[in-house]
């Protein structure tokens, strides 16, 4: 295992967003044809936020308790917006930055989700599925 090795080797580039004018609706519905659970939010060209399936569940799953959960979601989804739901201005880090270092905010912190940021532009998005899957090539 290499010690300095850069995040962006193990990063996903080709990195699903949705729009701060987007509804709640549209972003489970991306998350869920993705199969991924962060979504980076976009305004026009720059990153204001990001989304988990984790933030809609605690959203939706606070009201649904004994309803018909399909009806309740669209009630809530219908109330707020990304921007209410979203964690504004989340931890990034480069493409540059050392997968070490990235273990080491995951491990330390409560998200599984790191926005990959090179000059002010999303590059990038590593999770902790990332990090799994390179430690278990390591082995």
């Amino acid at each position: 295992m290499k010690k300095k090795e850069p995040v962006s080797h193990i990063m996903t580039e080709q990195v699903a967003t949705v729009k701060l004018s987007d509804n709640l609706h549209d972003a489970e519905r991306l998350m869920k044809s993705k199969h991924i659970r962060h979504v980076p939010v976009i305004s026009g060209d720059k990153m204001v936020g990001i989304l988990s399936l984790t933030d809609l569940m605690r959203i939706s799953f606070a009201d649904s308790y004994g309803e018909d959960e399909g009806n309740v979601d669209t009630e809530v989804y219908s109330l707020l917006s990304i921007e209410q739901v979203m964690i504004s201005k989340p931890k990034t880090v480069t493409p540059q930055t050392p997968i070490r270092e990235v273990a080491e905010i995951l491990a330390n912190r409560e998200f599984h989700a790191l926005p990959v940021i090179d000059n002010d532009r999303l590059v990038g998005i590593v999770t902790t599925t990332d990090l799994i899957n390179y430690l278990l090539e390591q082995y």
